[in-house]
């Protein structure tokens, strides 16, 4: 059984989990790595399926499947306890890590990519996003379900076929705890919201823009070329979102993915997507986060939480739009 650990200077929880250790591409060095899949079967390729546990969901497409979503082998959060805090010592206090840890794999093709899906593929990618995050909204030990894709080495994939994880934490994260204490902070009405009206009208940092989806490389990046991708709509949970929306969200993505992936080549990123905790009924606007792996963060970011970012949004916005023109 994982455990989660409280870190007592920030408040915030770590999570021990040892059997995910046992991953074939942990702890490679970075002289030895190669290619860590050489002479063994990709598990999320077709005709591999038996390699998985089996499927929680399928979706498919001409006669064979276009996304599956597999329990994770090995989990960082796993079972049905209900969320305890034990106190072992004066700053020694530990949980169990339970809940949900899903592998999302969102097409069948090994060397495809989230920028290569067509405009239907995106939106059933975000449709069976929300399908996911309603199912664990039903789960009485889920508190919070995050749900990302690493794609690249360098951002965390141990597998290089594209895929994505869903994660049913016992435990609001940190992260959306100080989103959620901002948007409760902002006296405007919606934070993002007036995000979005101000981008527009300073028009210096706008990506991409549809009546239904906004993309931005925001004012406050914290990284080159970091982007956030917000429906119009407002809702505070992705699974409240109706279908247009998130097809638009799922196209919007691919779309500024492949501008991405024009100016920098195939470059590791993180993305994220944040939504109100299960059940929170405050002020919140679900929305997604991508981070290019540009950068290595030294001792001043984490020593004091301060990123330095050496590309200002406006330029990386500018670039990134020259791209689409060009296309």
């Amino acid at each position: 059984m994982s455990q989660m650990r409280l870190n007592p200077l920030n408040g915030r929880w770590v999570t021990i989990v040892a059997e995910r250790a046992k991953r074939p591409s942990d702890f490679a060095p970075r002289d030895d790595l190669g290619d860590p899949e050489e002479g063994r079967a990709c598990p999320f390729c077709p005709g591999n399926e038996e390699e998985t546990p089996p499927a929680l969901e399928t979706v498919e497409a001409d006669g064979s499947w276009s996304m599956r979503v597999i329990p994770n082998k090995y989990p960082a959060f796993d079972g049905d306890e209900g969320f305890a805090v034990h106190n072992l010592g004066p700053v020694f206090v530990q949980a169990e890590a339970s809940g949900i840890h899903e592998v999302f794999v969102y097409t069948p093709d090994h060397d495809s990519g989230l920028h290569q899906l067509d405009d239907q593929h995106a939106a059933d990618m975000m449709f069976a996003l929300k399908r996911r995050l309603s199912e664990h909204a039903d789960v009485d030990q889920v508190r919070y379900t995050q749900a990302i894709v690493n794609h690249g080495r360098e951002a965390g994939a141990s597998i290089a076929h594209p895929h994505g994880q869903i994660l049913g934490l016992p435990f609001v994260p940190g992260e959306v705890l100080d989103e959620e204490r901002a948007f409760a902070r902002f006296a405007g009405g919606c934070l993002l919201c007036t995000t979005v009206e101000a981008e527009i009208a300073a028009d210096a940092r706008i990506v991409l823009a549809t009546d239904e989806v906004v993309v931005i490389t925001p004012f406050w990046s914290g990284s080159p070329y970091e982007l956030l991708i917000v429906p119009r709509r407002h809702e505070a949970h992705l699974q409240d979102a109706d279908d247009d929306s998130l097809a638009a969200v799922g196209v919007a993505l691919r779309d500024a993915l492949g501008q991405l992936n024009a100016v920098l080549g195939d470059v590791a990123f993180n993305l994220g997507f944040h939504t109100a905790p299960h059940q929170h009924t405050g002020q919140y606007h679900w929305h997604a986060h991508v981070w290019p792996n540009l950068i290595t963060q030294a001792g001043f970011e984490r020593g004091t939480g301060v990123m330095i970012n050496v590309l200002p949004p406006e330029d990386a916005c500018a670039t990134l739009k020259s791209v689409a023109a060009n296309a």
